[in-house]
Parts: C-alpha cells; sequence; structure tokens
C-alpha cells in the first residue's frame, strides 16, 4: 500500500503533512511520487484565501475519472479547508466519490479513520477543539536540513480578515519540556536549521517560561545549527525578544513581521492592535540592537474601505521600513469574518491594480538589497540541489538563496561562497 499527499498553504500545513506522512508509515503504506498509482491520496487543505480553496477543489475534482476506475483507491482531505464550517458537508456533496474528511484538530486519528472506511461507506469526523498539544504524531520529515519544530497551535488574535482562530482554534501552547527534547534529538539527527512555528510565537506562554526564555533554551541547545522563527505578531515583539535574538550567534537576524497595511485607519479595522508608527518603532529597536538584521513582512491591499491614500500608505511604508522582501496578497473575503460583512468591498480590477503597484515597488527594494551581496563572501547552508539550473542551493543567514556550484553533494553543510551576481532575491556565485 503506498500513499500521495497533496499540501497546500503554509510552513505549518507543510509540517502537518509530514505528521500525515509518519502517521501512514506508521500504519505500513510507503510513499508514492504519482497521484494516479495511489492506493490513498490525501489533500492538506488551505482556506485562508480563495484561489487556494479554488486549486483544491480543482484538484480533488480532476480524481473522480481516476477514482471510477480504481474502486479500491481512498481519497481523504483534512486541513484548514475541511475543519471551517460547512465545509465538510460541501465537500462531501460536490465531490461524493471523497471517502474520509478529517480535520486539523483530529490529524492523528487518520489511520483509525482509515479503518472505519473499511466497515463504513464514508467517514466524516472533525472536532471543535485541539485535544492537547502533544498528539504523538511523529513526522516523516522530508525538508532536510530544515527542521519545522510547532511551538503552539491556533491564534486568539482575531484579525478580522483571518479565518485561522475559526479554524485552528485557540492558542494553545506546547510544553518547553518536549519542544527543547524535540530540538535536542532533531540536532543529533543532523538537522542544521531548526524554525520554530506558530501562528503568533511572541504569544508562546508554557507556565511562566515565554517565547525570549523558550528561543534562548533552544538557542543555547550544543550543536552546530541555526535557529528561526514564524510568525511573529508585531503587537507582542519585545526587547526583551531582541535582546536574546543579539545574544546568540545561532538565532539568525532575519524577521517575519506581517504589517498587512501602512495605513492606521485599515489597521484599526483589521483589528491588528498596533499603529504604523508603533509598528516602525519595533523595526528601529531591532536594528538599534542588530544593526545587520533584515525584516520580511505580509502585505494586503484592496482591503474594505481601502482609498488611494491609504495604498499610498502601505507603498510608503515599504520605503520607509526596507523590507528585505515581502509577500503581498489581494484580500480575499472568507466567510464567517468580521471584514466578509464591511462595506466598502474594493472592485477587483482595483485591487490587481494596486498591488502591481505594490510588488514593483517590492522588487525595487529587494532588488537593492541583493546587489549589495555581490562581491560579498556569505556562508550558506546547503539544502538541495537544482536539477534544471546544475547548481546547489542554500540559504544564508538573513534569508537569500544562493545557487553555486560543487564537485561533491555538499547537502546538509555549511558552506563559503562569493558572490559574483544577484537576480532578485537570488544570489550566484562561487563556492570557496
Amino acid at each position: 500500500m503506498n500513499y500521495h499527499i497533496v499540501t497546500y498553504g503554509c510552513q505549518m500545513n507543510v509540517h502537518e503533512s509530514e505528521k500525515i506522512a509518519g502517521l501512514l508509515r506508521g500504519a505500513g503504506y510507503t510513499r508514492e511520487s504519482a497521484i494516479e498509482d495511489a492506493d490513498i491520496v490525501v489533500f492538506n487543505t488551505c482556506c485562508i484565501r480563495e484561489n487556494a480553496e479554488n486549486h483544491a477543489f480543482g484538484n480533488i475534482g480532476a480524481l473522480k475519472k481516476l477514482k471510477r476506475q480504481r474502486k479500491g483507491m481512498l481519497i481523504a482531505v483534512g486541513g484548514c479547508m475541511a475543519q471551517e464550517e460547512g465545509k465538510a458537508a460541501l465537500l462531501v456533496k460536490k465531490f461524493p466519490f471523497i471517502d474520509i474528511v478529517f480535520g486539523t484538530h483530529n490529524v492523528a486519528e487518520l489511520p483509525a479513520l482509515i479503518e472505519r472506511k473499511r466497515r463504513e461507506k464514508k467517514v466524516v469526523s472533525l472536532l471543535a477543539d485541539r485535544a492537547q498539544t502533544e498528539d504523538g504524531a511523529q513526522p516523516y520529515r522530508t525538508s532536510y536540513p530544515n527542521a519545522w519544530v510547532n511551538i503552539t497551535y491556533g491564534c486568539n488574535n482575531f484579525c478580522t480578515y483571518c479565518i485561522v482562530p475559526y479554524v485552528r482554534g485557540r492558542e494553545k501552547s506546547r510544553s518547553a519540556r518536549n519542544i527543547l527534547e524535540e530540538v535536542r534529538a532533531l540536532v543529533q539527527a543532523g538537522y542544521r536549521e531548526i524554525t520554530l512555528l506558530g501562528q503568533n510565537v511572541n504569544s508562546y506562554r508554557d507556565g511562566e517560561v515565554r517565547f525570549p526564555a523558550l528561543l534562548d533554551a533552544v538557542a543555547s541547545v550544543e550543536g552546530n545549527f541555526r535557529v528561526r522563527f514564524m510568525t511573529s505578531h508585531p503587537k507582542d515583539f519585545s526587547a526583551e525578544l531582541v535582546s536574546v535574538m543579539k545574544r546568540h550567534d545561532k538565532i539568525c537576524n532575519l524577521l517575519h513581521l506581517p504589517a498587512q497595511s501602512g495605513s492606521d485607519r485599515i489597521l484599526s479595522l483589521m483589528n491588528r492592535r498596533y499603529t504604523r508608527e508603533q509598528y516602525l518603532e519595533k523595526i528601529a529597536m531591532l536594528r538599534s540592537a542588530i544593526p545587520e538584521a533584515e525584516v520580511t513582512t505580509d502585505l494586503i491591499v484592496g482591503f474594505p474601505t481601502e482609498t488611494e491614500e491609504d495604498f499610498e500608505a502601505t507603498l510608503s511604508l515599504v520605503r520607509e521600513a526596507d523590507f528585505s522582501s515581502a509577500f503581498t496578497f489581494i484580500y480575499s473575503p472568507r466567510t464567517g469574518t468580521k471584514a466578509a460583512g464591511m462595506e466598502g468591498q474594493i472592485p477587483e480590477e482595483v485591487s490587481k491594480e494596486r498591488i502591481a503597484r505594490l510588488i514593483a515597488q517590492v522588487n525595487e527594494n529587494t532588488r537593492a538589497k541583493s546587489e549589495r551581496y555581490v562581491g560579498r563572501t556569505i556562508e550558506l547552508l546547503c539544502e538541495d540541489y537544482d536539477e534544471k539550473k546544475g547548481l546547489y542551493l542554500g540559504r544564508e543567514l538573513l534569508g537569500r538563496m544562493g545557487y553555486f556550484a560543487s564537485g561533491e553533494n555538499c547537502v546538509g553543510e555549511f558552506i563559503r561562497m562569493r558572490v559574483t551576481r544577484a537576480n532578485g532575491v537570488s544570489l550566484y556565485g562561487e563556492r570557496l
């Protein structure tokens, strides 16, 4: 028996798919790269934006003919879209050939749900919330030399545009002891980069242990490895956390700090709970302590009632904050969120015009920063080999991807590269 997993969405979903793979392997399945040859196909879905849902719907629907030909094939749909209110029923109605629907809170039950399917025509299993943070699922990691480590699940912020609190539940923190045990085991197994994951890592709390203390403990684990963390909410980003970042060479001085908008009026409507000025003060605090630090961000255009003046404030924020790079999105109404019912929804053509201008501004920043690397020598953690380019690739401390030639397999090694040219966000050079 074999499995094929299709993953949509964020790093949290990628890591969750690693857990699904671990569960299936424990049940006797092996990985199959071709979806048409799999005995079970699992869709781990995302619903943060409409295009993610549409993509999933299209790919699930494409299996209808294959399912008719292969009666024994199982199709399971899980993740955020399955957990969203009313979506499980919609999935079953729209795609009656789906065998199993499960939510974000009961991933660890998948092997048991497969057994149930042998006795029942269709299995739909959703839990209202996550019962515990330690679900016992051992991930089958596919991202060597990088490893994702969940420190929190869920979110308490309820930004008016965001569906996450409704599909991931209220925030829960894992125990610091279990997190540290996992990190030590990963480092001993040879992983060279640990990324701590949470919808808002800054609000982590296990008893008296807050995120700065946890990060300090993780970076104090013996071994040659790097530490990253995401995502940080600006309202909770603190001087104490900056102090920990400065204290440890292992911690990458790259901060992902979603701004979402540069307009105070829009930030208030989004329920972000900080102002433009406060956001810029946080960045200034970081760069005052760690001058070489870089900041990446998320930005949304076309939020309800956004005016040209509001949008111009976002453009100017990109210039003033001097972001290293940014993920840019057109606002996507999510049923059940407060923003979906707001008046003043922005026409699609206006949003598309604005995001094109925003991307141009972001790319200008990104290219300028990349050009500054030319002639410098940097350290990369080699992550993979790009067969199309015929080059190895790795990421440097501040997040830039570097490509280089090597006569030997160096995946998992720290190497030095002299940068000879830059292309957008990517760097090219010679291994030293």
